[in-house]
């Protein structure tokens, strides 16, 4: 990255000055590991090719944390420690500006003012998703939820959790909440359902004026209350920048204050942006005991599943039809068991479903796997929240990224749906109500099952073929069909 691009939160940079992601993710990972598998740590430390064999140790650190409850929540204090530890803030973009710990960031004066907007829209006061052209409500609402059920489609959970939604639609206003929805301009995002809802939203996002005619434009329609904090006369904020003032202001709002995370970026800059909000949540958790943390996990991560999955993934494989039974041995033969095997040995509990994509890179698994970090210790620490598994999504992140687009246009092909994102956005917006209104939803014993419960993964977890044997055929099967 270019020079003059390195302000607010960098990665540190060596005595050459060069800022190195590699360095930095490896080390992450094997301090994280360090604490409950030793072993695992050196040899990370020992990967000599990171950027193409990061996935296998990314795996291990779900796979480490399974033994105890206290080993998974070691792992994630580990990794989040290291992170903040080694990020570093730059005090300025100009040349000879000083590198700080991210604790020491300075404060900067008072400034600015905040946009306000009130909706002029009715109040939607039920839950309604809209589905393939419809909008469904009601019985018609249960009914595909439980058809996604029974396809595998998502966790029974899911199901649980959204008729508890339906049961008490008055939740839908989130009366009470200061919901701040950091990077509201993001698809997946629930900027659009809150405001529809009723809800209060303090939204942060970048000062670009494309974006705040888009968040603003979405405030008028709905029935909520949005405020945003305003930049030399631009609403927005530079989250890389600006943390200490964000916290500052995000520290007054009213009522329970919930943390949103839905930031992306590109390459790097996802871990820095993630780092940044991580400072940021740490910093409103240490100042308030009202706040409480959300993200959305991504589907295409190393999760444990429970005994139900794999049995469900189980009687897939073993039922599947003649034809893919045909081809699926010669194919497994030829790539040496690469392609269409089975997802899980059968009878494991829990299991372990691997869905990394390695084309989206170890940058993009870091940022992702620090927001799981990050809410299973919150968790532990008795902070409610709110992470659910969303379903893989037609964002434009994905279609812009053209192996996965046609991997997601053949998906279907293996028993995975890939969402619109005018559902994902709803439903998980819907789950996260539920999860505010009920303490996080169900204490678990171990953390992989907080992680586990309401994941609307789309199928990989159900399928019956371990998600990387089968995403390359789909990519190939759905290639016409992502170009069109």
């Amino acid at each position: 990255m270019a020079e003059d691009q390195q302000h607010g939160v960098v990665f540190p940079a060596d005595a050459q000055g060069r800022r190195s992601t590699t360095a930095v993710g490896r080390a992450v990972v094997a301090d994280a590991l360090r604490p409950v598998d030793p072993v695992g740590a050196g040899a990370v430390e020992r990967e000599t090719a990171w950027r193409s064999e990061y996935v296998p140790w990314f795996r291990r650190l779900v796979e480490a944390g399974l033994a105890t409850p206290d080993g998974a929540v070691d792992i994630a204090r580990a990794g989040l420690d290291s992170l903040h530890e080694r990020m570093r803030v730059r005090s300025g973009p100009e040349t000879g500006a000083a590198d700080l710990p991210l604790r020491e960031w300075p404060q900067p004066p008072a400034t600015g003012g905040r946009l306000e907007v009130r909706g002029t829209g009715e109040r939607v006061e039920e839950l309604v998703l809209p589905h393939r052209g419809d909008r469904l409500r009601g019985d018609d609402l249960r009914r595909q939820v439980d058809r996604w059920v029974e396809a595998g489609v998502v966790e029974p959970t899911v199901a649980e959790a959204l008729a508890e939604v339906q049961a008490h639609p008055e939740w839908l206003r989130l009366e009470g909440h200061t919901v701040a929805v950091v990077g509201a301009g993001s698809e997946m995002g629930p900027l659009q359902a809150l405001s529809r809802w009723g809800a209060r939203i303090a939204a942060v996002d970048l000062p670009r004026k494309a974006v705040w005619d888009r968040v603003s434009a979405t405030a008028r329609e709905g029935a909520g209350h949005l405020v945003a904090p305003v930049t030399d006369g631009q609403p927005g904020a530079d989250l890389l920048a600006e943390v200490p003032a964000l916290a500052d202001w995000l520290g007054e709002q009213p009522g329970t204050l919930v943390v949103g995370n839905y930031v992306y970026a590109d390459g790097a800059t996802n871990v820095r942006v993630s780092v940044a909000v991580d400072e940021l949540s740490r910093r409103l958790l240490a100042g308030r005991g009202d706040v409480a943390l959300a993200f959305l996990a991504t589907p295409t991560d190393v999760f444990a599943v429970p005994a139900d999955a794999v049995d469900h993934a189980t009687r897939a494989y073993e039922h599947r039809s003649r034809l893919a039974k045909t081809v699926g041995r010669p194919l497994r033969t030829v790539t040496g068991g690469r392609l269409l095997r089975r997802p899980y040995a059968p009878g494991s509990d829990p299991g372990v479903v691997d869905s990394l994509v390695p084309q989206q890179g170890p940058n993009y698994a870091l940022a992702k796997r620090l927001q799981r970090w990050r809410a299973t210790v919150a968790r532990h620490d008795g902070v409610t929240v709110s992470m659910n598994v969303a379903p893989p999504t037609r964002t434009r992140s994905v279609v812009k990224n053209r192996a996965l687009a046609a991997a997601y246009a053949g998906a279907h092909r293996f028993g995975v749906e890939v969402f619109d994102p005018s559902t994902s956005h709803v439903l998980m917006a819907a789950l996260l109500v539920h999860d505010l209104h009920t303490g996080g939803g169900p204490r678990h014993e171990h953390p992989w099952q907080d992680e586990a419960y309401a994941a609307a993964h789309g199928g990989l977890w159900r399928a019956p073929y371990a998600p990387r044997s089968a995403l390359g055929l789909a990519a190939l099967l759905g290639a016409g069909a992502a170009r069109s």
